[in-house]
């Protein structure tokens, strides 16, 4: 009865502050989305699935101010809810993803599954947040003139959508690699790129021919010891892969290489779309993963190493 008499007792222009709050947010999961859509599944099902949390996380971030406003307290425990439903959507899309690796060219691994349902999981607290504080600041302001409280809001939710997206976008290994084509040679049953020794699984013409003819390979140089030790991460290594092969598509065979001496990653394998350009850029976009990145300003330290 008591939530009754508060949603009788809002205004219009009550109304217009919340509707604000809840355009901003799902702005916030819009513009995500744009950075997740090479991450999600499928499409556009989990794409609508994404805009309708961020929706709803938007709607009680809005509704908190005015609630706490109108002294409902009871009310704001629903955030809480929100949370534990946020970490449960996190958890069915772990299990959406590990239910579909059978079914991929290549495995995406453990790590960057966990990577992606995390990345779904705090997008929405952005959603959530960004409600919220553009509502707090047009209540804040609460000048007579709604226009100008509109206007002031849409400044604050600009502002902290740019603040979210700026702390929470991760880097890729462009960031950290440099990254070029490289040169396929076939000694016997040895496959070399670039001169460094990839594998000794050619051993029959057929591969030979597929790889001379059709192979392609990416070298991946890391930029500084501290890169090295981000993509010897196993983990990295298989989402790289799987970014690779999932571009390019895969007719046979696909390896990954490390050369112990110099820190290179090599990548090669007989793509369905043969085309290098294609092949770097899904590599340099590949996501540097949480588990395998490495703080420069910790590693410095005596407790780093």
């Amino acid at each position: 009865m008591r939530q009754l008499e508060t949603v009788k007792s809002l205004s219009t222009n009550d109304i217009i502050v919340i509707v604000t709050g809840i355009v901003m947010g799902t702005t916030a999961r819009l513009i995500t989305l744009k950075v997740d859509f090479r991450q999600i599944p499928s499409y556009p099902s989990a794409y609508f699935n994404n805009i309708i949390l961020g929706l709803i996380a938007s709607a009680l971030g809005a509704v908190a101010v005015p609630a706490i406003l109108a002294k409902d307290f009871v009310a704001v425990t629903f955030l809480a809810l929100a949370v534990q439903q946020f970490r449960e959507v996190r958890t069915a899309e772990c299990e959406s993803l590990e239910k579909l690796e059978h079914t991929e060219f290549v495995r995406r691994g453990e790590a960057y599954i966990d990577g992606i349902a995390k990345t779904f999981e705090s997008r929405n607290y952005i959603s959530l947040v960004t409600a919220f504080l553009t509502v707090l600041a047009m209540r804040a302001v609460n000048c007579p003139e709604m226009i100008v409280n509109v206007i002031l809001g849409l400044i604050a939710g600009l502002a902290v959508i740019y603040l979210c997206y700026r702390f929470t976008k991760g880097k890729n290994i462009g960031h950290i690699c440099n990254v070029t084509t490289g040169k396929i040679n076939v000694r016997g049953s040895e496959l070399y790129v670039d001169d460094i020794f990839v594998t000794n699984y050619l051993g029959t013409d057929r591969s030979r021919e597929l790889f001379i003819n059709e192979g392609i390979a990416a070298v991946l140089e890391p930029s500084d010891p501290n890169s090295r030790v981000t993509l010897e991460n196993s983990g990295q290594r298989q989402a790289i892969l799987f970014e690779a092969v999932r571009t390019l598509g895969v007719k046979r065979y696909k390896f990954v290489h490390r050369s112990f001496s110099t820190g290179k990653v090599v990548i090669a394998f007989v793509p369905i779309v043969n085309d290098s350009e294609k092949l770097i850029k899904a590599i340099i976009n590949t996501p540097i993963l949480e588990n395998s990145r490495k703080i420069k300003r910790i590693m410095k330290t005596s407790l780093g190493g």
